[in-house]
């Protein structure tokens, strides 16, 4: 059977780029690629950048918003064997469709099966020398989901996690690192459009308020870098909270940590079902409201069902149920979940629990049970936070990934890098943002301390140079 009959088309719900009177969706060709051989067909392909180049989508035809593979509009029926998955390139078909779209009397191109062909070569106009190697990353299974990134913009991600990955505390969590979890959160993350985030460890009960200054700074420093990347995001947290939390985003706007307001939310787990009602419009698990759920530094519930702080103390009664909402995301199809924490104890590390009962102090009874798709380990909490950050500059500076996130549609917007830059956190901005905890009250987690520093180490130089150094490896 020749190439020309395993090729299958479709048009897509991807709107191009108009330009004058030519407007059109995306036409695509796929072709099921056995598992194995993704890397080897993105390889092959990427070079090509003056014809088809890399694929612009590679796994469940729904992101396209192809509803049935088997019914092509430009092809044969498909056989897809166990095994295969379904990989798209942007087709010279959708030529043909924006001259339809402007009712020209007269135009000279191609159709499917028939090749305008010219007296240009190929070897007249070579490709430029590619010096950037794609990588495939799986990031969901259901619906199945890879992306694309430069093997160099990997390489700085998985260095990002090497350094916030340290254990100051000596806490045994170096035991519970996975590789690759902050470069698989964060293209997941890329490709989200709405993300929730959580945070909120109430492990001073005897305070009021009972909260740590580990957790809102990496909460807050995720949120101005997905805002500045046009994405929708909200924070959920505990109600007796909600006020306090009020107020350190005013003062953060006040004083230039934050750009714009973020939305605050609370779940109070009421009723039967009302995850699945809080998380998609109307209740309808095909319609999720967000794409991404990211716990930080939160509180995460046990084996038993109660919520315990690394010294055993059990915090239930300061908790809202939050941990419900990435429970029910499971059951939802295009909901993906990260959980970044530094002892175990914290909501969506329960993907590490069995490391957790056998290295953490107090494991066998703190460990969270709950865990997330992807779960980010670092030294505090709050690095991890601005990893995640960092990692999502780096995405979208690459132009691997830049392409694959437009389905090579429109233009680059590397335009945008300096305000991407701007997002990042930095030593004066999370100094800023610690005053505003400790002026709210706020305590260090360790020992308790109102003062300049998060689970016991100083800002100056304990949190500061760890910023630096993320800096340094992401600008």
């Amino acid at each position: 059977m020749s190439s020309a009959e395993q090729c299958f088309r479709y048009t897509t719900a991807v709107p191009c780029h108009g330009v004058g009177l030519f407007s059109c969706n995306l036409v695509v060709t796929m072709r099921p690629i056995p598992q194995d051989k993704l890397e080897a067909a993105v390889l092959a392909t990427h070079p090509m950048k003056k014809y088809h180049g890399a694929p612009v989508h590679i796994g469940s035809p729904g992101f396209l918003g192809i509803e049935d593979l088997q019914k092509t509009d430009y092809g044969d029926t498909v056989h897809i064997h166990p095994g295969d998955v379904p990989v798209f390139w942007a087709c010279g078909v959708t030529g043909v469709e924006a001259v339809v779209s402007c009712k020209s009397p007269l135009a000279f191109t191609h159709s499917p099966g028939s090749m305008f062909i010219t007296d240009v070569k190929n070897s007249d106009t070579p490709d430029p020398l590619t010096k950037e190697v794609p990588v495939v990353v799986q990031i969901s299974s259901d619906p199945l989901l890879y992306s694309l990134v430069s093997q160099r913009m990997a390489e700085r991600i998985r260095l990002l996690e090497e350094i916030v990955g340290i254990d100051p505390g000596n806490r045994g969590i170096k035991n519970l690192l996975i590789k690759d979890e902050l470069l698989k959160s964060s293209l997941s993350l890329s490709h989200a459009k709405s993300v929730l985030i959580t945070t909120g460890f109430p492990t001073h009960h005897q305070h009021v308020p009972p909260e740590e200054t580990d957790g809102p700074p990496g909460a807050l420093a995720m949120a101005a870098t997905l805002q500045a990347l046009g994405k929708k995001v909200a924070i959920v947290t505990d109600e007796r909270s909600i006020d306090m939390h009020k107020k350190i985003i005013e003062d953060s706007i006040e004083q230039g940590v934050l750009k714009t307001a973020v939305p605050l939310l609370t779940y109070k787990g009421e009723t039967p079902n009302c995850a699945v009602r809080f998380l998609c419009e109307d209740g309808d698990p095909t319609a999720p409201r967000f794409d991404h759920l990211v716990a930080i530094e939160r509180t995460g519930r046990a084996s038993d069902g109660n919520y315990y702080n690394a010294r055993k103390v059990n915090l239930k009664h300061l908790v809202d149920p939050i941990d419900d909402l990435f429970v029910a995301a499971q059951a939802v199809p295009g909901i993906s979940t990260t959980g970044i924490g530094d002892g175990g104890n914290e909501l969506g590390t329960g993907k590490v629990k069995e490391g957790v009962k056998k290295y953490v102090r107090n494991g066998e009874t703190i460990a969270c049970d709950v865990p997330a798709d992807f779960t980010v380990i670092a030294g505090v909490s709050n690095w991890g936070g601005y990893a995640v950050s960092c990692a999502l500059y780096l995405l979208n500076t690459c132009e691997i990934h830049d392409r694959y996130l437009r389905k090579a549609i429109g233009f680059p917007k590397l335009s945008e890098r300096e305000t991407w830059a701007a997002s990042l956190p930095s030593v004066r901005k999370e100094e800023k943002l610690l005053s505003i905890l400790v002026d709210h009250g706020i305590r260090s987690g360790v020992t308790g301390n109102l003062g300049m520093e998060v689970d016991g180490l100083p800002f100056y130089d304990a949190h500061s140079d760890m910023i630096k150094r993320l800096l340094e490896v992401t600008l």
